[in-house]
């Protein structure tokens, strides 16, 4: 249908003089003053700090990861009593490792029996070095046949009172 009436006049000014309705420019995400620029730098300055720190320190535990990794060898080894023995061996051998790669060979490489063991025991913090204590004082020095007829919760101590000290271990700055 096409209307038939014409508009008046007036209607047909005030038609013409209708415009588009203007939009505001959109608003920045851009901070208006310099502090909040001040503020993202440091935020950022401080992530990338932080994740330096975390870098750094897991480069330096990477001989502790290592340790725990040959931990698990030496564990299924201790399972076996036909390879009780190396285990033992082993298990003191890693942990005298450990030791060199945490402290200086001149403080560490030299001590054996009980300046190894007290060793062990300040560097502590959870007691584990009293059970590696025995490991290393008793049953490194036995026979094949004693190591294998101990009882398997005694292995089983000795890999957790190691992987203690390896994982807790404190090393001084």
């Amino acid at each position: 249908m096409v209307p038939t009436t014409k508009p008046d006049p007036i209607t047909e000014a005030a038609l013409r003089s209708l415009h588009d309705i203007a939009m505001p420019e959109p608003v920045s995400w851009m901070p208006q003053t310099w502090g909040w620029a001040v503020l993202l730098g440091a935020m950022v300055a401080m992530l990338a700090l932080a994740g330096l720190r975390w870098l750094l320190h897991y480069r330096a535990d990477a001989y502790r990861r290592e340790a725990l990794a040959l931990l698990v060898v030496i564990e299924e080894r201790l399972r076996r009593p036909e390879t009780r023995r190396d285990g033992i061996l082993e298990l003191g051998e890693i942990l005298k490792r450990t030791a060199l790669a945490a402290w200086p060979r001149a403080e560490v490489a030299s001590l054996s029996a009980s300046a190894w063991t007290r060793f062990l025991q300040q560097h502590d913090v959870d007691g584990a070095g009293h059970a590696l204590e025995r490991l290393l004082d008793d049953f490194e020095y036995h026979g094949a046949e004693v190591v294998a007829d101990l009882p398997s919760n005694v292995c089983g101590d000795l890999v957790a009172a190691a992987r203690k000290w390896i994982e807790r271990h404190h090393v001084p700055a």
